[in-house]
């Protein structure tokens, strides 16, 4: 049986800090909505989680939730994270980053946390923006966008969090937008189940900071009517257009449509089960050299 809203609300959330400050429209609510249905589904405990965020709209997300948090320096959650989840392995660890967090400054602590399949769960609501600060160029802008900083058209070629995910690595990947509810609940339940670095991409509506859309209408319509599930007949290239001038530009990933879906689910040892057995092997040999 589902667990009504009110359930969830008054279990899981902060209820003095409702409503929230997120501009009408925005999708960070409708995931805050899909994480609490994953973590009560799961059965997890609420002293057991750490919810860890950088800078930016969905960085003020854990501040709702009734458990331990910590809001960190623009860039630097998903290092944060590495250190809380390293020293209390046992802890569930879910950071919530945008695209300019994740992608721009803190790009490199993503593609070294993926290297090194730290056991955290990174959710990224990409708005494809810097909503927070005035809608200006993220690293995952569509090519042919206008916005506050490419008021002539963007004219950068832009990432696909996924594949760049893929690429490095990640054993769990999965992309959905805020219009597939059901398969983003599932997939984050699988990336808090997942032993290794778990990646879920959500593609989120931003109608007032954004230049594509009004309205949250809008975006929704645009993501049920332009989606394609995942294959591996698609492409894997960590850019999601690749053209040779603004007359080809597209601003979806494949044949005009958005790829979504389940990109990667495999099983490869973890930084702590292995760090583990580092230390054990460390410490057989140090008492070996004393003897």
């Amino acid at each position: 049986m589902t667990s009504t809203i009110e359930y969830l609300r008054n279990n899981y959330l902060r209820n003095d800090l409702l409503p929230s400050i997120f501009c009408p429209g925005c999708g960070n609510g409708q995931i805050i909505n899909y994480v609490l249905h994953a973590i009560d589904e799961l059965k997890i405990p609420k002293n057991n989680i750490v919810l860890v965020s950088g800078i930016g709209c969905s960085s003020r997300i854990p501040a709702y939730f009734d458990t331990d948090g910590i809001h960190t320096t623009h860039g630097r959650a998903i290092a944060f994270a590495t250190g809380i989840k390293t020293t209390n392995p046992k802890l569930d660890v879910i950071v919530f980053t945008g695209d300019g967090d994740l992608a721009a400054i803190g790009l490199n602590h993503f593609l070294q946390a993926i290297r090194r399949n730290i056991d955290i769960t990174v959710i990224c609501i990409n708005n494809e923006n810097f909503g927070m600060t005035g809608g200006q160029a993220s690293p995952t802008t569509p090519m042919g966008s206008f916005t506050a900083t490419t008021p002539y058209q963007s004219i950068e070629h832009s990432f696909n969090l996924a594949f760049l995910a893929k690429t490095a690595g990640a054993p769990y990947v999965a992309r959905w937008t805020t219009a597939h509810s059901r398969e983003a609940i599932n997939s984050i339940k699988k990336g808090l189940k997942k032993k290794g670095f778990s990646f879920i991409e959500m593609l989120s509506p931003c109608p007032v900071s954004g230049k594509r859309f009004k309205s949250s209408h809008e975006y929704i319509n645009y993501y049920l009517n332009n989606s394609i599930k995942y294959s591996d007949k698609f492409r894997d290239e960590t850019s999601s257009h690749l053209f040779s001038s603004l007359e080809e530009c597209f601003i979806t990933d494949h044949e005009g449509k958005i790829i979504i879906g389940e990109i990667v689910d495999i099983d490869k040892p973890d930084f702590h089960v292995l760090y583990k057995k580092l230390k054990e092997a460390a410490k057989n040999e140090f008492w070996k050299s004393r003897q």
